[in-house]
């Protein structure tokens, strides 16, 4: 409403209240009604984006629908009622965007939890969700959240990257004859740097004639491929019962003939089944993993499955032998560009002990550099030298 003061919230709510009470939907004829009722004048531009104003509220996103609009947003946070941030690509930053007070964002938390089937209030405090369309749920209630009601909402890809798009030159060479060897790895790297993207990206290189299964918490992979089998967790109810966790998806995804299996975000006892079923005949598995930098791999596996059950030596021997490759991924300072960082091959030491061995390392600019485990990776892949290979094993690289 260029050159108006925006509709008061105090208004918005007096028709929102009256709707309710009359059973009427939010429609421009049944709010100019409403409006009239309240004794308030306005034009028809005032009463249209009353009318939005409600749409948002009772079916939509309410205050935040312009956000999540945005091409470009990848979360929408919301902490407490007088503060809304968003990541663009760019780094954190905070909006204008307020609500009229804790009510209105607690109402929309629960709402958005309904939509997802699940439960928010009082007793259930904090929910985990996946809303239609493919939108991340988070939201935790006071006085769990002293300061106020905090929102967390991760949208989806807005459309599938390539991975020429993802990845420069002679890393997307290697990393496509990672996918083409049928090698087993994992894309680690830490919160928001794009695991999953990349991961979409190199499950669309896979074979048209492969049948992947994707196990995940939440359906978050997207890949370009025309034999998808998707399997999705399941919370418990109240009383605790029907949770269906992804270590059991797991043990199901291996009965459904998989010529991939794949496990969206290796994060607690499932690791067990999936390095049992790359190690027997599994080939092409992968998922992703939550990890500062490759050397924490190995680390950060036997950790989940020693949780599980395993003792150290078993978790090494089942990794040597399950696990080829991990592709880490970061995010430069200042909430900069998301990228490919290394290329590591895991390789058992005289101990025993699997470490990740770099072999090839990509600097924010420039050109590759190679590791000690390059020769592995072309032994394994020899499709990742592409025409390239006298320039990636330089004169006295290892």
């Amino acid at each position: 409403m260029s050159g108006r003061a925006p509709v008061p919230a105090e208004l918005v709510e007096a028709v929102r209240t009256r709707l309710a009470r009359s059973g009427a939907t939010p429609s421009a004829a049944q709010v100019a009604a409403a409006l009239r009722a309240e004794r308030a004048v306005l034009g028809d531009a005032e009463v249209l984006a009353v009318a939005r104003a409600l749409r948002a509220d009772l079916i939509g996103a309410g205050p935040l629908e312009p956000l999540l609009a945005e091409p470009e947003v990848t979360d929408v946070l919301v902490n407490g009622h007088r503060e809304v941030w968003v990541d663009d690509g760019c780094g954190l930053r905070r909006t204008p965007v307020e609500f009229a007070g804790e009510a209105e964002v607690r109402r929309l938390a629960q709402r958005l939890a309904a939509t997802a089937g699940r439960r928010l209030d009082d007793a259930s405090p904090y929910v985990d969700a996946r809303l239609p369309g493919g939108v991340r749920l988070h939201a935790v209630l006071p006085p769990v959240a002293p300061d106020g009601t905090c929102l967390s909402l991760r949208l989806p890809p807005r459309r599938s990257f390539s991975l020429d798009e993802l990845v420069p030159g002679a890393g997307a060479v290697a990393i496509r004859a990672l996918v083409t060897a049928r090698l087993a790895f994992l894309v680690t790297g830490g919160t928001c740097t794009g695991k999953t993207t990349l991961l979409s990206s190199m499950l669309s290189l896979s074979d048209p004639a492969e049948r992947l299964v994707l196990v995940e918490d939440s359906a978050e992979l997207r890949p370009a491929h025309p034999h998808v089998v998707r399997l999705e967790t399941r919370p418990a109810n109240l009383e605790g019962a029907g949770g269906v966790g992804l270590r059991d998806l797991v043990r199901q995804a291996l009965r459904m003939r998989p010529d991939r299996l794949v496990v969206g975000e290796v994060r607690g006892a499932e690791v067990v089944e999936l390095l049992a079923a790359l190690n027997t005949g599994h080939e092409g598995g992968c998922g992703t993993l939550h990890a500062n930098t490759p050397a924490d791999v190995p680390a950060r596996l036997e950790a989940l499955a020693c949780a599980a059950g395993l003792t150290r030596e078993a978790v090494h021997s089942q990794l040597a032998a399950a696990l080829d490759a991990v592709v880490h991924v970061v995010r430069d300072p200042g909430g900069g560009r998301r990228r490919v960082a290394e290329i590591c091959m895991m390789e058992r030491e005289p101990s025993g002990l699997v470490t990740a061995v770099p072999a090839l390392t990509f600097p924010a600019h420039g050109d590759p550099s190679p590791g000690p485990a390059l020769r592995t990776l072309l032994a394994r892949a020899p499709q990742a030298a592409g025409r390239h290979e006298t320039a990636l094993v330089r004169p006295g690289a290892p």
